[in-house]
C-alpha cells in the first residue's frame, strides 16, 4: 500500500530511472575524476577531524562556520604547514642528490666494487659458475640503472616546481571540499545511508567499517611513515651514511608496505657495511633494525588497523601493494579499504543466505 498523495511507479518507468541514474552518476564521476585525488583527500580530512569539530561546535555556541573554520585551521596547523616544509627539505636534498651523482663525488660504481671485492672465495666462486664474474659489467649495468634514477628524480623535482600552480589549485579544492563536508557531514551521512539500497542494520554495518578502515588506515599510515622516517634516518645520520633525510624520506614512504617496508633500505646499507668490513655498524644495524624500526610493524600496525579492521596482514600487504599500483599515492588508503569493504560485504552476504536458509528450512 502506498503513502496518501503517492503513487507507484510503474516497472518500466522505475527501469527507466535506475538507468538514468546510473548513466548521470557515471557522467558525474567522469567530470570528478581529474579531481579525484583532491576530492578523496577532502573527504578524509573530514573524517579524521569531524571529532574536533562536534567537540568545538557547542563551545561555539553551535556557530558551524566558526566551528569548521577553526577546524580547517588546525588541519592547515598541524598537517598541511609540517608536510610542506619536509617536501621542501627532500626536494632541496634530492637536488643535491642528483648533482653529487653527475659530477662523480657520488661514485656508485667505487662501493659495488668495494663490497664485491670483499666477497668470500666461495660466493666469487659461485658467481663465476652462474656467469656472474664479470664485475666491470655488472658495475656498469647499476651505473646506468642508478644514473637512470638520478634522471628520473631529477625530472620529478623540476616537475614538482613546474607543477606548483597545480598541486597549490588541487590542495585548495581539497579543503573547500573539507570545509563543507566538516560542516555539513551529518547531512551528507544521512543522504548516503538513505540512499544505500539495503536493510537499515546492513547500511549501518558496511557505513560503520567504511569508517572504520579509513580512521585506522589513515592514522596508523601517519604514524607508521613518521616513526619509520624518524627511526630509521637517525640510524644513517648517526652511522654516517649520506643524505640521511632523503633515506629516512624513502624508508617512511616504502614502510606503507606491511612486513616488508623500510628493510628495503636498511637491510641492503647494513649488509654493505658487513661486505666492506664496517662490522659493528652492519650488525648494529640489522639488530636496531630487527629490535627497534621493526617494533613499529609488530606492535603499532597490527595494534591500530589489525584489532580496528580484522584485516590479516598478508591481505593488508597485497591490498597495499595492488593500491598503490592501480591508485598512486592515494592507493595506500585506497587498496586496504576497497579489501575491508570486500571482505564486509562478502560477509554480510553470507550471513544473509545464512538468515534464508535457516528461515526456510
Amino acid at each position: 500500500m502506498t503513502a496518501v498523495g503517492q503513487t507507484a511507479t510503474p516497472p518500466r518507468q522505475q527501469r527507466g530511472l535506475v538507468l538514468l541514474l546510473i548513466a548521470t552518476s557515471l557522467a558525474f564521476g567522469w567530470i570528478l575524476l581529474p579531481f579525484y585525488g583532491a576530492i578523496l583527500w577532502g573527504a578524509i580530512i573530514a573524517l579524521m577531524f569531524a571529532p574536533l569539530y562536534h567537540y568545538l561546535l557547542p563551545r561555539l555556541g553551535q556557530r558551524r562556520n566558526p566551528a569548521a573554520l577553526l577546524t580547517l585551521l588546525v588541519v592547515l596547523i598541524i598537517v598541511i604547514l609540517p608536510l610542506s616544509l619536509v617536501a621542501a627539505a627532500l626536494t632541496r636534498e634530492a637536488t643535491l642528490v642528483v648533482q653529487r651523482l653527475g659530477s662523480g663525488e657520488i661514485n656508485p660504481g667505487r662501493y659495488f666494487h668495494g663490497v664485491f671485492d670483499a666477497l668470500p672465495a666461495s660466493i666469487t666462486s659461485l658467481l663465476h659458475r652462474v656467469g656472474l664474474d664479470d664485475f666491470d659489467t655488472l658495475q656498469q649495468r647499476i651505473s646506468d640503472a642508478l644514473a637512470q634514477g638520478s634522471r628520473f628524480l631529477a625530472t620529478q623535482a623540476v616537475s614538482i616546481g613546474q607543477n606548483t600552480f597545480d598541486f597549490i589549485a588541487r590542495l585548495c579544492i581539497a579543503l573547500y571540499l573539507a570545509f563543507f563536508l566538516i560542516r555539513d557531514g551529518d547531512a551528507v551521512a544521512r543522504a548516503v545511508r538513505h540512499a544505500i539500497p539495503l536493510a537499515p542494520a546492513h547500511k549501518q554495518q558496511l557505513i560503520d567499517k567504511f569508517n572504520t578502515v579509513i580512521r585506522a588506515t589513515v592514522k596508523c599510515s601517519l604514524l607508521v611513515v613518521a616513526v619509520h622516517g624518524a627511526l630509521g634516518g637517525l640510524a644513517f645520520w648517526v652511522l654516517g651514511v649520506g643524505g640521511a633525510l632523503l633515506w629516512a624520506a624513502l624508508m617512511a614512504l616504502l614502510s606503507l608496505l606491511p612486513v616488508i617496508g623500510s628493510a628495503l633500505v636498511w637491510l641492503p646499507v647494513a649488509l654493505y657495511f658487513v661486505a666492506t668490513g664496517a662490522l659493528w655498524k652492519g650488525l648494529g644495524l640489522i639488530a636496531y633494525g630487527l629490535l627497534v624500526i621493526g617494533l613499529v610493524d609488530n606492535l603499532l600496525r597490527p595494534m591500530m588497523v589489525g584489532r580496528e579492521t580484522h584485516i590479516p596482514d598478508y591481505v593488508m600487504m597485497i591490498a597495499t601493494l595492488g593500491g598503490l599500483a592501480v591508485f598512486g599515492v592515494h592507493g595506500f588508503v585506497l587498496g586496504p579499504t576497497i579489501a575491508a569493504m570486500f571482505i564486509a560485504v562478502w560477509h554480510l552476504y553470507g550471513t544473509t543466505q545464512d538468515a534464508q536458509a535457516e528461515s526456510a528450512g
